[in-house]
C-alpha cells in the first residue's frame, strides 16, 4: 500500500456500459476496448479501472448476472492482450469481486462501501487485494435526494472511521478512500469537501479522486461533460494539491502532465 503513497497514480477510465454519464456506448466491443486500453496505457495510465454498470445519478442497478455477462470476458481478453497490468474492477458485489480478482483483477473499487453488500468486507479480507472504499448515501437511483447532511466533513471522517475499524478487525488493511464527489452531494457540498480534502489525511490512508468530467464541473460552468476537459484539470490539480493519492480520470494524459507538473513544483519547494 506505501506505493499508493510514493507519488501520486492516473487511474484511467473504462466503461463497458451502454449508459455511463460521458462515455456510455464507446466501448462495447473487444477492438473498441483493446484499442481503449492500449490508449490509456499508451498515455502513461497506472491503473485501468473498469465498470460493468452505470453509477451515474438516477442509474438503476444491473443484476449480477448482467454485470458479469459483461465484465469478465471483457477482463480476460484486456489481461491476455496486456498481461501484468494493474486492473481495477468497479463494482459493490462480493461475488463479481471475487471473480474478478481470481480473473486476474488486482483491485476492488467499490461505490457503496460495502453498504450495497454485507458479504464485501469478508470477501475483501479473504483476497487481500488493495480496497477503494467510496462514500454514497443510499443507490445512485437515489443518492440526490439524500444530501442533509449538518457537517459533511465531519460526517464523511466518521463514516470512513467506522468502516476502516471494521475492516482492519478483520485483519484487512489495504484500504483506499474516496470521498465520492458526486455521490448524494450537491453542488457547493462537493465543493466544500474538495477545499477541505487535506482533513482526510488524518487516516494515514490514500485518498482517491474521481472528479473528472462530473456534474459539480460542467453545471458549475453552464457546459456539458463533453466540454469539461480544462474543469477537470484545474480540478484535479487543486485534488493534488490538497492530498490525492490517486486521480480517476477520462483523461489520461491530461491528468498525467497535470501529476508531472505538480510534482516539479513540490521538487522545487523550499
Amino acid at each position: 500500500m506505501e506505493n499508493f503513497l510514493d507519488h501520486p497514480k492516473v487511474m484511467g477510465i473504462l466503461n463497458i456500459t451502454p449508459d455511463s454519464f460521458f462515455d456510455g456506448g464507446r466501448y462495447l466491443t473487444e477492438k473498441a476496448v483493446l484499442n481503449r486500453v492500449e490508449q490509456m496505457l499508451k498515455e502513461g495510465a497506472d491503473i485501468i479501472d473498469i465498470g460493468a454498470f452505470s453509477s451515474r445519478p438516477g442509474a438503476d442497478l444491473v443484476t449480477y448476472h448482467e454485470e458479469k455477462q459483461r465484465l469478465i470476458p471483457f477482463l480476460k481478453v484486456i489481461l491476455k492482450t496486456f498481461p501484468g497490468i494493474s486492473i481495477s474492477i468497479d463494482t459493490f458485489r462480493h461475488q463479481i469481486a471475487k471473480e474478478a480478482i481470481e480473473a486476474g483483477a488486482t483491485i476492488i473499487n467499490d461505490i457503496s462501501g460495502g453498504e450495497l453488500d454485507p458479504e464485501m468486507f469478508n470477501t475483501i479480507a479473504q483476497l487481500n487485494v488493495p480496497y477503494i472504499m467510496m462514500h454514497m448515501r443510499g443507490t445512485p437511483k437515489t443518492m440526490q435526494k439524500q444530501t442533509n447532511y449538518v457537517d459533511i466533513v465531519n460526517e464523511l471522517k466518521n463514516y470512513f472511521d467506522r468502516k476502516i475499524t471494521q475492516l482492519n478487525e478483520l485483519g484487512f488493511k489495504k484500504i483506499i478512500i474516496d470521498l465520492g464527489f458526486g455521490f448524494g452531494k450537491t453542488l457547493e457540498q462537493n465543493y466544500y469537501l474538495l477545499a477541505n480534502l487535506i482533513q482526510f489525511k488524518c487516516f494515514g490512508l490514500p485518498i482517491l479522486v474521481g472528479i473528472s468530467r462530473k456534474s459539480m464541473l460542467y453545471k458549475a460552468l453552464d457546459i456539458t461533460p463533453d466540454n469539461a476537459l480544462n474543469a477537470s484539470i484545474a480540478a484535479n490539480a487543486i485534488a493534488l494539491e490538497r492530498g490525492a493519492n490517486i486521480l480517476r480520470v477520462h483523461d489520461v494524459k491530461a491528468a498525467v502532465e497535470t501529476v508531472k507538473i505538480y510534482e516539479l513544483v513540490k521538487q522545487n519547494e523550499k
